[in-house]
């Protein structure tokens, strides 16, 4: 059985289809499974131990003419696979070429009217309804196709080495730690930075045994910068210096990640780790950190959720200002006592 899935992005989408790689896995242990995905996400699935390879989506390069002969022998190389079933959990109208492209025997997809990519599937399977979280319908995939999706699974198996490097490396010592995520690809996602400060500033007056490390990317170095000026001996400033894998095992460690809506909140949620999550924009039932939705912080507001990139409320992310660091403090430390 030859198995391809295709889930190119982003990080926290690509954490919330695991499940489907795993259950496949259970069901057919012989069965060959390759994952169409991101380059720049790849390395989170580099060395799965449910995975035979990785099919490396080049989508910045393969925007230019000049590399299309690139992607043209991407193609070759599904076509040549003749994969058995091809499940496609991106939905969108590149991911079903793609999936179509592959020449599949089968092939298996979301019923998403969005961009029409459900008429190149010969399986779509509808979202029970408008408030189905996504897991939840990656899994109705997976019952479709024939497995059980209520067999447990282990989303993130511990890389034991990226987890040993991780300890060296930042000397984590015998501190209990606390995961920041100030972060978010959307502006109207991300929690004010004063209130994320005041937060730090509670958390290290009230547990005198804990430090705080805050992750991101490049592009939070700024914030990172000023949550680790709140205490820079108890706060490691960790924003633009983790692979994917270090970032994993960071949250695998610590006792509670508080985040935005952003992809270490999928990832603490994968690891059955305590999450206090912000929310905004978006809709925690659909999206939120799965079996964690009890932990959201959200504003009651009558524009949520408006999902929307920019807010259009007459008082200017009311959604997020209307939630206070205190509660925050609350409900991280339930996890900390």
């Amino acid at each position: 059985m030859k198995i391809l899935i295709l889930k190119p992005s982003s990080l926290g989408d690509v954490i919330q289809a695991l499940p489907v790689l795993r259950l496949l896995k259970l069901h057919w242990p012989e069965s060959e499974i390759h994952w169409w995905i991101d380059s720049s996400l790849a390395p989170l699935l580099e060395g799965d131990r449910d995975l035979a390879g990785i099919v490396r989506f080049e989508r910045r390069r393969w925007a230019s003419p000049q590399h299309w002969p690139e992607m043209f022998h991407s193609v070759q190389w599904m076509r040549a696979q003749n994969f058995d079933l091809v499940i496609d959990l991106q939905c969108l109208a590149r991911s079903g070429a793609f999936a179509w492209l592959a020449n599949g025997k089968t092939l298996v997809g979301l019923d998403e009217i969005r961009e029409g990519a459900r008429g190149f599937y010969d399986i779509a399977v509808r979202r029970a309804s408008w408030h189905t979280h996504a897991v939840d319908w990656y899994l109705a995939v997976a019952k479709a196709i024939g497995l059980d999706p209520g067999r447990a699974v282990d989303w993130l198996p511990e890389n034991r080495a990226v987890a040993a490097e991780v300890r060296r490396k930042w000397r984590i010592d015998g501190a209990r730690w606390v995961v920041l995520c100030p972060g978010a690809r959307w502006e109207n996602k991300m929690w004010p930075l004063k209130s994320f400060v005041e937060l730090s500033h509670r958390l290290l007056q009230e547990h005198a045994d804990l430090k705080l490390v805050v992750i991101g990317g490049r592009e939070d170095m700024g914030r990172g910068r000023v949550l680790h000026s709140a205490d820079p001996d108890r706060v490691l400033d960790l924003t633009g210096c983790t692979s994917l894998t270090e970032m994993v095992e960071w949250i695998r460690l610590a006792e509670v990640t508080v985040t935005n809506d952003t992809g270490p909140m999928h990832v603490a949620a994968a690891l059955k780790k305590p999450v206090v999550a912000i929310f905004g924009p978006t809709a925690p039932e659909r999206t939120g950190p799965y079996g964690q939705i009890d932990r959201v912080l959200r504003a009651s507001l009558p524009c949520i959720p408006c999902l929307q990139r920019r807010c259009h409320f007459e008082e200017a992310l009311a959604c997020l200002h209307r939630i206070k660091p205190e509660q925050a403090v609350r409900q991280s430390s339930l996890f900390l006592a």
